[in-house]
């Protein structure tokens, strides 16, 4: 029990990766600070941690919300008596029909032959499509941050584990310039923010995941035409896509103590990244 009397806040916990993230730590003994903008999944989450035997304070709140966030942790930390433990995993992802199809003729110009012409990506995007993402994928991160940060901080011990993409450290996701430039930033203030503390005793890291089969993908492919996901799988030298609780196994591995890491950007991504 790794993360036994810890107290974990893990966003955007309602499906997918961050759910098997807040389950991991939770089996992993930590007590669960569940937030999500979505009170049906939420609920989900909380139940399957009380099942598992730790206790879990469900938070319905937009991370892009400033006072909310701190609300959130003012009350995370008077409910449990300490806060070890942050995940900002709660990110837009890009899953509209317009990006799935910008998506579909990125992954066609890297795997089929074809001549060579711009792709018109950029400058097909509004700028709704662009300032969409910043709210929740790079301010709700800062806010979490730094309000965790509060808490740490005089107790001079923390964990942060940003959840970014492979699409803040390649081209992976030309289809969503937006969505990839939000990563980026992600990258960029884990390390910043991990030399800020790391004298305090907080280790700040990074994982940057590659294809993921959380819902939003497994929607993709509901829809995709076999061509169209064999030109996914053909950019993955493994051939498959991450599951959720492989990149919570590692989450877990950041948030305790037998490491010395900090500052770092991991990527498990089969390959697409090297």
């Amino acid at each position: 029990m790794p993360l036994s009397n810890r107290t974990a806040v893990v966003t955007g916990a309602g499906q997918g990766l961050g759910r098997a993230i807040a389950v991991a730590m939770a089996r992993a003994g930590a007590d669960i600070v569940a937030c999500d903008i979505r009170p049906d999944t939420l609920a989900a989450v909380t139940d399957e941690i009380h099942a598992i035997g730790r206790r879990c304070l469900p938070a319905r709140v937009d991370v892009s919300d400033r006072d909310a966030v701190d609300q959130m942790f003012h009350g995370a930390a008077d409910h449990f008596g300490s806060l070890d433990i942050l995940v900002n995993n709660a990110a837009l992802v890009p899953d509209s029909p317009a990006e799935e199809a910008r998506r579909n003729r990125h992954y066609a110009f890297l795997t089929t032959p074809a001549e060579r012409q711009s792709l018109g990506i950029t400058t097909s995007l509004t700028d709704d499509d662009w300032l969409k993402w910043w709210n929740v994928n790079v301010h709700g991160v800062f806010w979490c941050t730094r309000a965790a940060l509060r808490h740490m901080e005089p107790r001079r011990h923390g964990r942060i584990i940003n959840i970014t993409s492979i699409a803040g450290i390649s081209a992976a996701s030309t289809h969503s310039p937006g969505y990839s430039a939000t990563k980026a930033a992600v990258a960029s203030l884990t390390k910043t923010v991990a030399l800020d503390v790391a004298g305090a005793g907080v280790l700040v890291n990074a994982i940057a995941c590659g294809a993921v089969a959380t819902p939003p993908f497994q929607t993709y492919l509901a829809t995709a035409t076999d061509e169209q996901k064999r030109n996914l799988y053909q950019l993955i030298p493994v051939g498959r896509l991450g599951t959720p609780e492989e990149y919570a196994s590692l989450a877990v591995y950041l948030a305790g103590d037998d490491h010395y890491l900090t500052g770092q950007v991991i990527s498990p991504n089969g390959g697409a990244v090297m």
